[in-house]
């Protein structure tokens, strides 16, 4: 019912904050105060370390999410504050409507009062208001000079706003400090705004370029962690747009700054697209800003911006063979470029050509360990639709020999079971792992590779055979847990083993992997019925760990 009527559960606020910070939140219900309904959000305030500020939204979708004004909260999760404001609207469900008819009622009161006082209380009541809030007074003093034409003021307060020294307590601004900046630039784009709406579109130009530069030059004195800055910033760019398509100015010298925007550093703060001008530039500005590209491409063909240029225009203009050009000039050895060749081949409805490139990507990396799996899933996807198992066959054979990993073999095995070829091809990559696991005693990351792919195919029996001697721990356990029944007494003397080495570790981490092993060892021993062995095991080593209570309760909760 309290779903129903709040439009979210308790389901929600654990699957958006994850199982720790839900526990957390339920310790902090009676810490929340204030709570005010909306239609579709909640507001409140919760004591923690300090008081913060919640705010939950249920979106049009049905979508729930939190916004809270604590560190971890600022960081984008649904912290347990959120929690704890959730919990506690559920747990007064029945009196949504009413709380909700009354916000109705207040702003509708409110609307009404306003409406009916007279032109000198309405300045009389924001005359109050600018007096006790500085922010409010500052803006109304941008809009008021844009309004009046006052550029000289317009100007000094946008630079002001864009200004970050004041923010900057040691030099930088940190980032509990960026939410506030972000705002300033906010109020700095509606001033531009208001010039382009009162007359000035050009006016707005220039001081939303002036702005764009200093952004630029401060960003790398910013932690703009959760992006606040960064979209400030879009909205500055939003304004110079909006300013450049009332005020049309020259076509070529706005190619060139947006050429300049791209190629400089401060493009990592406003993340300047210039063919977002494009109705703007009209044909000669599109003309210079394809020479000026062309022109910073060959100064630096390993430009990473100039490159993006050059992209941008080519997708733009639909010319598939001017980005197939630019990417062939950065082919590397992971296969990324000839997937990228193929998949725009392909979108322009050139399948034979999509399907050439990426098997010349699969050749130029034959050599290569790892290259982009991608690419060898895009070249199986097409032979498999063509008809052509054998030759996907061939590809993972190709690729499981030259990386020798579980996932490669697991790919080989798919499309050798699709061409029905499997039997051959597994004797065929276990002796290449098995030489391998003689060879180097271990693989790449821990035990041999040929232990994973044996347990992988369930072939229990050759993998105890191939362990001993090679097997690195986490391959010892997975066999054990895997043989219980099948193999109690291996898996025992594996889990005693292990068990017995878990003795000097301390730590949550630790004795929960102590219980399990000892859980995997009370199961060998039920199989072989020999149960008092455990049990007197089991009542040793409590007595010789009786010192640790942390693993004692751990013991005690899985029944150990």
């Amino acid at each position: 019912m309290a779903r129903k009527v709040v439009g979210f559960g308790e389901d929600d606020l654990r699957a958006l904050a994850g199982a720790w910070s839900f526990e957390r939140g339920l310790g902090y219900l009676d810490a929340v105060s204030g709570p005010e309904v909306g239609e579709g959000s909640v507001t409140a305030v919760v004591q923690g370390t300090d008081v913060y500020e919640v705010e939950l939204t249920l979106g049009g979708d049905g979508g729930l999410s939190g916004w809270c004004d604590c560190p971890y909260g600022q960081e984008g999760n649904f912290c347990k504050h959120c929690v704890a404001v959730g919990l506690t609207v559920l747990r007064r469900a029945k009196t949504i409507p009413r709380q909700r008819a009354a916000a109705r009622s207040r702003a509708s009161g409110l609307e009404a009062w306003l409406s009916a006082l007279s032109r000198d209380e309405l300045l009389a009541l924001v005359r109050e208001q600018i007096a006790e809030d500085r922010g409010l007074r500052r803006r109304l003093e941008l809009r008021a000079a844009a309004a009046r034409s006052d550029l000289g003021t317009v100007r000094e307060r946008i630079l002001a706003l864009i200004d970050p020294r004041p923010f900057a307590r040691y030099g930088y601004v940190e980032y509990v400090d960026a939410p506030g900046y972000a705002q300033q630039v906010v109020e700095a784009a509606h001033a531009v705004r208001a010039l382009t709406a009162g007359g000035q579109a050009a006016q707005a130009v220039g001081l939303a370029e002036e702005a764009i530069r200093v952004l630029g030059e401060a960003h790398e004195e910013i932690d703009d962690s959760d992006g606040a800055v960064g979209q400030a910033a879009v909205a500055v760019i939003e304004a110079h747009r909006e300013a450049c398509g009332v005020a049309r100015p020259d076509s070529v010298r706005l190619a060139e700054w947006l050429v300049g925007q791209v190629l400089g550093d401060g493009n990592d703060v406003t993340d300047l697209d210039p063919l977002d001008y494009a109705e703007v530039l009209g044909p000669s500005g599109l003309a210079r800003l394809r020479q000026l590209a062309a022109e910073a491409r060959r100064r630096r063909p390993s430009g990473w911006a100039e490159r993006y240029l050059m992209e941008r225009l080519a997708k733009a203009e639909g010319d598939v063979d001017a980005l197939v050009a630019l990417y062939a000039q950065d082919l590397d050895l992971s296969g990324a470029a000839h997937l990228r060749i193929a998949e725009e081949l392909e979108s322009a409805g050139r399948a034979d050509e999509a399907l050439a490139w990426a098997e010349r990507g699969l050749r130029d990396c034959a050599a290569e360990t790892y290259i982009d799996g991608r690419l060898v899933d895009y070249v199986c996807a097409r032979y498999a639709k063509a008809g052509r198992p054998v030759d996907v066959v061939e590809v993972r054979r190709d690729r499981f020999r030259a990386e020798r990993s579980l996932a490669a073999y697991q790919q080989l095995g798919s499309a050798a079971r699709a061409a029905q070829c499997w039997e051959a091809e597994r004797v065929a990559a276990l002796a290449v792992l098995r030489e391998d696991a003689r060879r180097e005693r271990g693989g790449r990351y821990g035990g041999p590779v040929l232990i994973d792919a044996l347990l992988d195919d369930g072939d229990v029996d050759a993998a105890w055979r191939e362990a001993a001697g090679l097997a690195d721990d986490r391959q010892w356990e997975r066999l054990a847990d895997v043989s219980r029944e099948t193999h109690p007494a291996e898996a025992l003397a594996v889990y005693l083993r292990m068990v017995d080495r878990l003795k000097e570790p301390t730590g949550d981490r630790a004795y929960e992997h102590l219980a399990r092993l000892l859980l995997g060892a009370r199961d060998c021993h039920r199989a072989l019925e020999t149960q008092e062995a455990f049990t007197d095991h089991l009542a040793g080593l409590r007595a010789e760990l009786k010192r640790r209570r942390k693993l004692m309760g751990i013991l005690d909760r899985y029944g150990l």
